[in-house]
């Protein structure tokens, strides 16, 4: 009972402490373990585990029986491979440009030969062992690389291409990684008959069928409200068990396959409430992930760290990290577009992550109990891996960041909270202007609209914790609160200004507002202009028009000709460099220069001028009949 309440409560102190100290939850994670595993063999009484995961009969201690843990890994792993394949989507795989095609192609192609060369001719395993060795290290996994990423403002196209790459990469390497796998286990060894590689393709098509059969059956009966809503979650939850059980009774290691098929389908077909489902099996994920790993390191022994400790293990980390990485990225990035200094920084940044460490202890503890050679390198050897690059990249990737020249000195992206008709009309004149400008709305047509205008949009609550930890944003600055509600203009101020609103944070003025004498310098705009005025012209005149100045008196002069005009709303100051400067209703420290430009919304000048010489010899005609 005591263990496994500090399991629990040692697993979420991990994380808790992981979310506070920015960097992966894995290395508390397995810290921890290995601390009250095989670490706490050197300081107890009894030369025990203070945390034995496989009941001892002779210590009369222990929590699982038998296969007790590794069954419980299988369905942890299942869950968690489900939901790495909820958030894989086509059409974004389509989108994310072909460096990264090539990273989880190419990529994993080199690494899997490279590593398994090395590994077989440094520790003198056996070509299979070695090349499941290779298939577990493939992964990145989006887990340990967007804690390290968070905080470091790099260009879009960097944070894009590693982000990707470790979502999409976590399938690859699992299924990779499954396939040897079995491939080990049906042919015994370097035993390769006819019969092993029709035992090998039944896993295959035993895998895919069922994650494809099963994805279908709970998407019709969400789709019929078949289940009611407060157990769509739990039923979901069963049909992953459920599959991943079904699976091993037909083909033997199918099970892992076919949850990732299963997530995969599910994650590109209309499904309803899946962002509920992806939220209650994110906060599983994070259970079972601190449960898991703590299990996992404190199952290691001693013996098994003994194996690796030496200089062989050493050259192995020297080679994964410091040849064969870069040897996948720039072979990858051939002819992309890429600089030198950025194809360095993705060779550096490669950590490791939870789907290797948690199935190569899996498949490692399998296969030594099977009896096959060298197999009881597999789970030291990842989790040194793992570790390893954990721990090099979260303490040295902000600096070498600096080093490289990819560190954004200062972040000049834009948030745009609300994506409303004028919001996409200022967001489309800021990307043509070559400013990196995001959109985010909790109305997905808007959001529709805004991506079928090429611009960068997401379907996203201010009022969640995601866009906190949302690594595409790393390289905004200013904040501008463009929605209809005054809560969320004010929440999103107050709850991001220092984050994603370091340069400056802006909102709309309110109706109340717009009475008061108080200027506040967060306002946007004009003291005139409430969201109701701004969609008005922007209904009426949705373009974006440019005014000349050559002085600040010109400027000024300006302003309070626009502001005195109904349908024209002045946004932006583009001076000599063309750089963009938004302007809030508090303009008084605004500096004007020859050749800057005033950017407004709405009416044309060519129009306003018609108009407002019609209206002069309007009034002079109404003088001239008074003084007739």
């Amino acid at each position: 009972m005591l263990e496994l309440a500090g399991i629990v409560i040692l697993g979420i102190l991990a994380q808790w402490v992981a979310w506070r100290l920015k960097i992966p939850a894995i290395l508390p994670l397995i810290l921890i373990g290995i601390f009250v595993g095989p670490i706490s063999t050197l300081y107890t009484d009894d030369g025990t585990k203070l945390i034995e995961p496989i009941w001892n009969p002779q210590l009369d201690k222990g929590l699982f029986p038998g296969e007790g843990l590794f069954h419980f890994v299988s369905l942890a792993i299942s869950v968690i491979l489900f939901e790495g394949g909820l958030t894989l989507k086509r059409n974004e795989v389509l989108n994310v440009g072909p460096v990264i095609i090539k990273l989880i192609t190419i990529g994993s192609v080199v690494t899997f030969l490279c590593s398994g060369f090395v590994a077989h001719f440094i520790f003198d395993l056996s070509w299979s062992v070695s090349f499941l060795f290779a298939a577990l290290i493939i992964v990145t996994g989006p887990t340990v690389i967007t804690p390290i990423l968070r905080n470091i403002p790099l260009k879009k196209d960097i944070s894009a291409v590693l982000r990707w790459e470790g979502i999409l990469i976590d399938p690859i390497g699992a299924v990779a990684a499954v396939l040897v796998f079995e491939f080990i286990s049906i042919g015994k060894g370097s035993e390769y008959t006819q019969q092993a590689l029709i035992e090998f393709g039944k896993t295959v098509v035993v895998g895919f069928s069922i994650g494809f059969s099963f994805a279908y059956a709970l998407y019709f009966a969400i789709k019929k409200n078949a289940i009611p809503h407060f157990l769509m979650n739990v039923v979901s939850l069963s049909f992953v068990i459920g599959v991943y059980a079904l699976s091993e009774q037909f083909a033997h290691e199918s099970g892992l396959l076919s949850v990732v098929v299963m997530g995969m389908v599910l994650g590109n077909i209309d499904l309803p409430n899946l962002k509920e489902l992806l939220y209650f099996k994110e906060s599983l994920s994070v259970l079972l992930v601190s449960i898991l790993f703590i299990l996992l390191a404190a199952n290691i022994d001693m013996q098994d760290l003994y194996l690796i400790y030496n200089w062989n293990t050493v050259i192995l980390f020297a080679c994964v990290v410091f040849l064969i990485r870069p040897l996948c990225v720039f072979l990858s990035t051939i002819k992309s577009g890429l600089k030198l200094n950025e194809k360095i920084f993705i060779s550096w940044v490669g950590p490791r992550g939870i789907v290797a460490a948690g199935i190569a202890s899996l498949f490692g503890t399998r296969l030594a109990l099977e009896g096959e050679p060298g197999a009881e390198y597999i789970t030291p050897l990842v989790f040194m891996i793992v570790l390893g690059t954990v721990l090099l990249n979260a303490t040295t990737a902000r600096l070498f960041a600096k080093i490289s020249g990819v560190f954004l000195k200062e972040s000049s992206g834009i948030l745009i909270v609300g994506a409303s008709n004028v919001s996409r009309i200022i967001a489309k004149y800021l990307q043509k202007s070559e400013r990196h400008v995001v959109l985010i709305d909790s109305n997905k047509e808007n959001i529709e609209r805004a991506k079928a205008m090429d611009l960068d949009a997401e379907e996203a609550n201010i009022f969640s914790d995601d866009l906190a930890n949302n690594i595409e944003l790393n390289d905004i600055g200013y904040l501008m609160a463009l929605t209809a509600s005054e809560e969320v203009n004010k929440h999103a101020i107050e709850r991001f200004k220092n984050q994603l609103g370091e340069n400056g944070a802006f909102r709309l003025i309110t109706p109340e507002e717009m009475k008061s004498d108080t200027i506040d310098s967060e306002l946007l705009f004009s003291k005139k202009d409430d969201y109701i005025n701004l969609s008005e012209v922007a209904r009426d005149y949705p373009k974006i028009n440019e005014i000349p100045i050559a002085s600040k008196e010109q400027f000024i002069k300006e302003i309070e000709k626009l502001n005195n005009e109904k349908d024209a709303i002045p946004i932006f100051i583009k001076d000599n460099e063309e750089e963009l400067h938004i302007i809030a209703s508090y303009i008084k420290e605004m500096e004007i220069e020859e050749g800057n430009q005033l950017v407004y919304l709405g009416k044309p000048m060519d129009v306003m001028d018609v108009k407002n010489n019609k209206n002069e010899k309007e009034e002079d005609k109404v003088t001239e009949n008074e003084n007739q």
